[in-house]
């Protein structure tokens, strides 16, 4: 229990510092995977209840669900107060929004059981267990709700951004276990839910060049490049920066990234 206050103190702090040039960077980037998480929700009838964005970040997904639910109750939650301000800001349109610090990966009780839909975008992977905490949304539902999570899946492809970055820190960056993606079905269903859909969904990103790319995955994320980044300093992160824009490609970098959708029934 210590270990997961500890890193979940930590991931706090880390998007409490990027929030700003998340926003700026890579919302719009995102919005394909935001979009299709949301239709995902949109094409059944949902019952009462309010509609819950564990890991909301800036909450991206708030104009699109409000959108489609209009009037609905619609709760973003995020375990960093620098996100959550931001998200804040982004509900004031919508007298049924709000946004809530909260830890995404143990939720508070009071959602068991009452929720009408559970939404979450590239929040999941970075969970300390996330088939636990997919579980847990599952429970989050009521009877006839529906869940929609979209995260990124491990790939070690050096066409890729976020692959080439993996290949080039191997041995220098913590490996985090990803042995629980193929259980993610499994706990989903025993949790009490019926999987509709498990594919990858892929849409084209398209960045300036391959240096603005690198100063975004360090300064705008909170994710293994910036936890390197931290650990072992600049001069090391300017050798690395230098291999990788050795490999990337030159001028506008456009590639297609596949996320993993999980949509599932209560």
């Amino acid at each position: 229990m210590a270990d997961d206050d500890e890193y979940a103190a930590l991931l706090a702090r880390n998007w409490d510092e990027v929030a700003g040039r998340y926003e700026e960077y890579f919302v719009p980037r995102f919005r394909p995977w935001v979009v299709a998480t949301v239709e995902a929700i949109a094409d059944t009838e949902l019952p009462g209840g309010p509609i819950l964005v564990p890991c909301c970040g800036t909450f991206p997904e708030l104009p699109l669900l409000a959108g489609r639910f209009a009037g609905r109750e619609i709760v973003g939650i995020d375990i960093s107060p620098g996100m959550i301000s931001r998200a804040e800001q982004r509900a004031v349109p919508w007298s049924a929004a709000r946004a809530v610090v909260q830890n995404a990966a143990v939720l508070d009780p009071a959602w068991s059981a009452a929720c009408a839909a559970v939404v979450s975008v590239f929040g999941l992977h970075q969970l300390p267990a996330p088939d636990e905490a997919i579980a847990d949304w599952v429970r989050a539902l009521t009877p006839g709700g529906r869940l929609a999570v979209a995260f990124w899946p491990y790939e070690t492809d050096a066409t890729d951004p976020w692959g080439l970055a993996d290949l080039l820190l191997a041995g220098h960056a913590p490996v985090r276990e990803r042995s629980w993606e193929k259980s993610l079905a499994a706990a989903v269903t025993a949790a009490g839910a019926t999987i509709r859909r498990d594919e990858l969904v892929a849409f084209e990103m398209t960045h300036t060049d391959a240096a603005a790319l690198w100063e975004a995955m360090t300064t705008a994320a909170a994710g293994a490049l910036r936890a390197t980044a931290l650990r072992h300093g600049p001069e090391f992160m300017e050798r690395m920066r230098q291999e990788f824009l050795h490999h990337a490609p030159t001028g506008e970098w456009r590639h297609r990234r596949r996320a993993r959708l999980i949509v599932a029934d209560k």
